[in-house]
């Protein structure tokens, strides 16, 4: 990937953050499991489930490195109170995606896919936004393992927990049904701004039909 000039940054004032956040100096280490091996010759990225043409599309390591490659400057907010400002992000756009391996029109949501089976639904128009990024790189720097190398998703407009390391795919989906962390009382749209932490906060249209 080539990688083109950085973006200016600007570092907000704690005032600035979403509320309940505090401003963090670093990057702390926040997972779930074991940190994944990567295998080179077997990793591969998939699209499938309500894609455009019924096909699955794949893309090995070599092939997924090869995307165009972009920045975005951006937050990152974690459901633990703590904000990361100002990084620079490096990877494939989600929207390079979508437009290699379309969805289908009644496409609403998606979910991406993380090794051990782990899992974020994410509302398309989330997924699609020109600040979500499948991020290899942070501050022009090879995302480190225990940070989520080869790729992980950065949603800036969510909580952290909506951008899963070690991502390996997304499934295209016609309605909403919840992840990983979803599943266990977080809120399923995870709005930092609205302080959207646990499910027992949701309103009507925030979670999946029943």
């Amino acid at each position: 990937m080539g990688q083109p000039e950085s973006l200016e940054r600007r570092e907000p004032e704690e005032s600035e953050l979403p509320p309940g956040q505090r401003l963090q100096r670093g990057w702390p280490v926040t997972h779930y499991g074991p940190v994944p091996k990567f295998r080179q010759e077997r990793w591969e990225f998939r699209v499938f489930g309500a894609t455009a043409d019924g096909d699955k599309h794949c893309w090995n390591h070599e092939e997924f490195s090869a995307l165009p490659f972009s920045t975005v400057v951006a937050d990152l907010h974690c459901v633990t109170k703590f904000s990361m400002v100002g990084a620079e992000w490096g990877g494939v756009p989600a929207r390079t995606i979508v437009e290699l391996a379309p969805p289908a029109p009644n496409v609403t949501h998606v979910m991406v896919w993380a090794e051990y089976g782990f899992s974020s639904n994410l509302r398309l128009t989330d997924f699609v936004s020109d600040r979500t990024i499948f991020a290899t790189h942070k501050d022009g720097e090879l995302l480190t393992a225990e940070h989520g190398f080869p790729v992980r998703l950065v949603v800036p407009q969510l909580y952290a927990w909506k951008g899963p390391k070690w991502v390996r795919g997304v499934e295209y989906m016609t309605a909403d049904r919840r992840g990983f962390w979803e599943e266990r009382g977080y809120h399923n749209v995870g709005d930092p701004w609205s302080e959207q932490r646990y499910s027992y906060q949701e309103i009507p249209g925030d979670g999946p039909e029943l």
